[in-house]
């Protein structure tokens, strides 16, 4: 069993997701800052223009800490410098880590209402011919990723636990059947042109009005008029009107109407993706956002938002071979995912959002749900059921980037807005000397407790030195594989609680070797002690090692940073030392006992206890050799 043990942790290690290089690489476990140094990541907050209050700038600090930390063994430092900045330091080359770190992670599901081409360069230069679709190799939003094996009204009723589908991760979306082209027509987006529009504050209309100076009156005019994007496919002279338009920059863009930012056919993605962060977060009014950087979104109010969310996760979908991160509503948020899901699954013709997808897609036959962080449509599923369970996000995830949006729906959305400032390469703290050096302590100690137990207990010091191999190997063995799969990095804490666990595995052969002198003491020969002296012994060896892996356990819960590296360090050493003891030791002794070698006291390291045995009369002594 201990052999099958190693051979399936030894191809994790090896073959595992995230093992490259020689197989000298694959070996390497992933070292702390202290030892090796790593990469400093500065991010800059400010919330609505002014610097954060206290309060928002040590939330948003823990909501980095556990997106970068979330087991607690990454050893990552998060701190507030000032009054609003934030830097994060990881371990070794850590540029992915730390990308996408600042995002404020404001999830928000929100009905697609319109969908029109980013067609700026064809308004801005009406000579050439538009491009089509195939030629550019871009593809539309997905309203016809599956939501699931629902089937339709008409059959039956939908799954409870169907999958939301679409797009995830920001990657290409395959084609629909019917292509559309890359200027779609001119189709009305009843959304954009009946829906109340949003509060204007005082400083939105300073904005706007430096922005109609800037744009000039005529141009304004001509926007503010329009009711649909202009079709351009008809007429590409029809943009030249709105040129002025391509010159905002994305800050200017965002002080604009939806309705604008999506009927204006020169506000392109680009200057719609340069808005500053938190542009779209407003829940209760509708926005503009872009589709694979091609083509621009209207999407509706948000009915359900990331705190409606309860548990995230990443999930491999074994059926399908891809990534996807599961969702769990919370009571209330279940109840407004089932009541939009249903909104769309039922809208009729005349809906906007049924307007929407049909005016692009011959095929659709159901509304589409924009997922949205931030101001990024990661998924746009068309919904093909009334779903009333647990959901999922699936698209071209892999396993990293599904880890990362669960985490950030997870642990919330950053209260305040950032800023990614200069990165730089860190040195260790403690360095290549100091690791050296806590290793060759640890080195020492496993020498000394092997001579001890040589001099001690002669032929059962073999045991004792086999079953500290073995612990070792699956110690580290454990650690270069907790390195890849759950960021656990080795810190000078970390060698600390490995060497103390040396005790504690010291500890258990004390135990068992002196219960078995005890049996011979009473009379038994070697090879019916072993197991009585078996059964007696791992109650307390259960009880030891029970008691220290609490300790580290409650050690890990309460404590932070390097101390919870110790903690898990001491925790895991502890309990591979009792997988030896119950899978290696225990049968081996077994084995050992019926050799001729271990009926001799000076080779055992029984000693005495199997020259002495208690008399049945009065007690005295008896020699006992064989």
């Amino acid at each position: 069993m201990l052999g099958l043990v190693f051979v399936v942790l030894y191809l994790c290690v090896f073959f595992a997701a995230g093992a490259e290089g020689s197989w000298r690489d694959r070996l390497e476990p992933k070292l702390g800052l202290d030892l090796i140094g790593g990469t400093q990541a500065t991010y800059i907050a400010s919330q609505q223009g002014a610097p954060p209050s206290p309060e928002d700038m040590e939330l948003a600090r823990e909501i980095i800490d556990s997106r970068v930390n979330a087991l607690g063994v990454s050893e990552a430092e998060v701190v507030i410098q000032g009054n609003n900045t934030i830097v994060v330091s990881l371990a070794g080359k850590a540029d992915e880590q730390l990308k996408g770190l600042e995002q404020a992670a404001n999830m928000r599901f929100r009905l697609v209402t319109g969908v029109t081409g980013d067609v700026s360069s064809v308004a801005l230069n009406p000579p050439s011919p538009a491009p089509s679709a195939s030629a550019s190799g871009s593809a539309a939003p997905s309203p016809s990723a599956s939501a699931g094996a629902a089937p339709k009204a008409d059959d039956a009723k939908p799954s409870a636990t169907p999958s939301t589908g679409g797009q995830g991760g920001g990657a290409a979306v395959p084609s629909p059947s019917a292509t559309p082209s890359a200027t779609p027509s001119a189709t009305p987006s009843p959304a954009a042109s009946a829906a109340a529009p949003a509060p204007v504050t005082a400083d939105v209309k300073e904005q706007r009005e430096a922005i109609k100076k800037k744009v000039g009156a005529d141009a304004w005019a001509a926007a503010e008029k329009l009711t649909a994007p202009v079709d351009l496919s008809a007429d590409p002279k029809a943009g030249l009107p709105f040129k002025a338009f391509a010159e905002l920059s994305g800050a200017e863009v965002a002080a604009l109407s939806p309705q604008m930012q999506f009927n204006v056919p020169t506000i392109s993605c680009k200057q719609l993706n340069a808005r500053p962060n938190g542009s779209i977060d407003a829940v209760d009014s509708e926005v503009v956002a872009c589709q694979q950087g091609v083509y621009k979104v209207m999407l509706d109010k948000a009915e359900v938002v990331g705190d409606d969310i309860d548990k995230a996760s990443p999930q491999l979908d074994t059926q399908q071979n891809q990534w996807v991160v599961s969702l769990d509503f919370k009571s209330e948020g279940q109840k407004k995912w089932t009541a939009l899901t249903k909104k769309a699954y039922e809208a009729g013709p005349n809906d906007p959002c049924y307007v929407a997808v049909t005016s692009m897609y011959a095929d659709a036959d159901h509304c589409a749900v924009a997922v949205v962080l931030d101001k990024e449509i990661i998924s746009a599923p068309q919904i093909q059921g009334v779903l009333t369970g647990q959901s999922q996000i699936t698209g071209d995830f892999d396993g990293t980037s599904a880890k990362k949006l669960a985490d950030q729906l997870n642990f919330g959305a950053i209260p305040v807005t950032f800023d990614a400032g200069p990165a730089q390469t860190v040195t260790a703290t403690v360095g290549d000397q100091q690791l050296r050096a806590g290793l060759l302590a640890a080195a020492i100690g496993l020498g000394l407790v092997a001579i001890y137990a040589f001099f001690y207990y002669r032929l059962l010091g073999l045991v004792i030195f086999l079953s500290l191999g073995l612990s070792a190997l699956l110690t580290f063995g454990a650690l270069v594989f907790l390195g890849r799969s759950i960021g656990f990095t080795l810190t000078l804490a970390g060698i600390v609680g490995f060497i103390v666990s040396l005790g504690v595995a010291a500890d258990s052969f004390v135990i068992y070797f002196e219960r078995l002198k005890d049996e011979i003491h009473e009379g038994r020969s070697p090879r019916s002690a072993v197991p009585r002296a078996w059964q007696r012994a791992k109650r307390t060896i259960i009880s030891a090692n029970a008691i220290t892996i609490m300790c580290a356990v409650v050690l890990y819960i309460v404590s932070i940073g390097q101390v919870q590296g110790l903690a898990f360090a001491l925790g895991l050493s502890t309990v591979l030392d009792l997988l030896v003891v119950f899978l290696f030791r225990h049968p081996i002794m077994s084995l050992l006992a019926s050799t001729p070698a271990f009926m001799s006291p000076r080779v055992s390291g029984l000693g005495r206890a199997l020259r002495r045995g208690p008399t049945e009369e009065s007690g005295s002594s008896r020699v006992k050799e064989a």
